[in-house]
């Protein structure tokens, strides 16, 4: 019988093997398989899911999210609001360095927070727009003053806009040796293949973390991935292909572990971001209205993902009180997508769908691929390595691109920068009054009825016009080898190192 390890073998070329065999690990090592190779590892630049979880490991931010989605505290020790909610002031942890020996305090905090509001090249700036000043009160407070009460703020802190590089690195290219504070500092990248830190032994929480290296490998196909980890060569791996979890539970040797996830998977359509837009997907919503009618969400779980995730056309896990539960996931209805189609002038047509090559991303695209042309619509599938279509996303080089967000604990970081006006994320260039003023005022108030009313209100244009067509909400799986103690699994999906130890 053929398989998956077998299959892996004669999948890995020459050279893949002579990597893996390069890098035998100590007993004080862990390997951690990513299913893409991390964009920029610049988290004021940075976009990608797997780039968050090196840098969970790298980067210190201000405060984090325990496996409950409760604030903690990291940097900052307790953050207190007034002013009528316009003013945050952080007390900062002291005696903290940057893996440069250069110290952490107010100072690097607001070094921080101004470049991640002026850099060009930033997507950070919508997430942290409602701050018009940082002030440094004495090296361990800092204020942040806001334009308005800004109800995501704590949240957008806890990601990527709240963690802290020395600011003594900012005169070069951050990403390509990225200088923060976190308990294990860069020693070297090899573009789609690893990247590895080692432990900085003059972090706050030293005590906590176990490893003298954590190395990263990418390996886009889930069944070299699982197989890595069956043989050794890797000591855990994030996103368990479905297909695979009964198998990797049987084995002995290893362990699945898995918690339902804050994101959503989808199509992400370019609506006006340069000459690709022009197409009849990216000028008119019908067209759109069809292509959404035309796919079976339930049949795509099934099929691809054994039913264990979990169908959707809403950009909020159905846990979240923000779902809304009042427009479940649309039954698929060819009549009806043809018809809009005949409506919109154009009974048949063509698209490109660009899709990342991981064999299980693919396999939804063609299911999605055959799925359409019953319809009439036919997908043409441009596969390429995830940090390169995310790359031609932002440059309006795509007309549809199949795509996923790995969501956040607070509803805002799911929606607002994806669809709102010069929002950091929007790449389909969408733009609506009606989206901008809700989405805006959500921001202003923090009780959870009054936020939900303006997120209805911005989801009932953006169900009509479609720049986003959601998928599906996909569960968080990771296969452990027996040998990792102390794992614990939080729905945003990182991977946490404190008290993870190798038995």
């Amino acid at each position: 019988m053929t398989t998956p390890l077998s299959l892996a073998r004669r999948g890995f070329s020459a050279l893949a093997l002579a990597t893996i065999m390069a890098l035998p690990a100590a007993a004080a090592d862990i390997r951690i398989g990513l299913q893409e190779d991390p964009d920029i590892l610049d988290p004021h630049e940075a976009r990608t899911f797997v780039g968050r979880i090196v840098f969970n490991a790298l980067c210190d931010k201000l405060i984090d999210t325990d496996e409950k989605l409760e604030f903690v505290p990291r940097l900052a020790t307790s953050w207190t609001i007034s002013d009528a909610g316009k003013t945050v002031t952080f007390k900062l942890r002291a005696g903290v360095t940057f893996h440069d020996g250069t110290p952490f305090d107010a100072a690097a905090v607001k070094a921080n927070i101004e470049r991640a509001q002026t850099s060009k090249t930033s997507r950070r700036k919508s997430e942290i727009k409602s701050v018009t000043a940082v002030e440094v009160i004495d090296p361990t407070t800092v204020a942040f003053k806001l334009s308005a009460p800004d109800a995501p703020l704590l949240a957008q802190l806890s990601d990527r806009a709240g963690m802290m590089l020395s600011p003594a690195s900012f005169d070069k290219p951050v990403g390509a040796k990225p200088i923060c504070s976190g308990p294990y500092k860069f020693v070297e990248r090899v573009q789609n293949d690893r990247i590895v830190l080692e432990r900085f032994a003059e972090h706050w929480e030293k005590e906590k973390y176990s490893f003298d290296k954590v190395i990263f490998r990418t390996i886009p196909d889930s069944t070299v991935r699982l197989a890595n980890l069956r043989s050794g060569q890797l000591d855990m791996l994030e996103r368990l292909a479905a297909s695979d979890v009964s198998g990797a539970k049987s084995d002995t040797g290893l362990k699945v572990v898995s918690v339902v996830g804050l994101g959503y998977q989808g199509i992400s359509i370019n609506i006006n971001n340069g000459a690709r837009a022009d197409t009849p997907l990216g000028k008119d919503k019908r067209v759109r209205q069809a292509l959404s009618l035309a796919i079976d969400r339930e049949a795509l779980n099934q099929v691809v993902f054994e039913g264990l995730f979990e169908p959707t056309i809403q950009p909020f896990p159905s846990s979240s009180p923000y779902y809304d539960k009042g427009f479940p996931p649309p039954k698929r209805d060819i009549a009806k997508a043809k018809a809009l189609l005949k409506e919109a002038g154009v009974p048949t047509f063509s698209f490109e769908m660009q899709v990342a090559n991981s064999p299980v991303d693919q396999q939804v695209a063609q299911v999605i691929q055959a799925m359409v042309a019953e319809a009439g619509i036919d997908i043409k599938l441009r596969s390429s390595e995830f940090a390169t279509m995310l790359k031609s996303q932002t440059a309006g080089d795509f007309q549809a691109t199949r795509v996923g967000w790995s969501g956040r604990v607070d509803p805002d970081g799911n929606l607002h920068q994806f669809v709102t006006t010069g929002g950091g994320i929007n790449d389909t260039k969408f733009s609506n009054p009606i989206v901008d003023k809700e989405l805006n005022a959500s921001r202003l108030v923090y009780d959870v009825a009054a936020r939900k009313a303006h997120f209805d209100a911005a989801a009932k244009v953006l169900r009509e016009e479609l720049p986003l067509v959601y998928l599906y909400l996909p569960a968080w799986i990771w296969a452990l080898s027996n040998k990792v103690d102390g794992f614990v699994p939080n729905p945003d999906g990182m991977i946490r190192l404190a008290g993870v130890k190798l038995k």
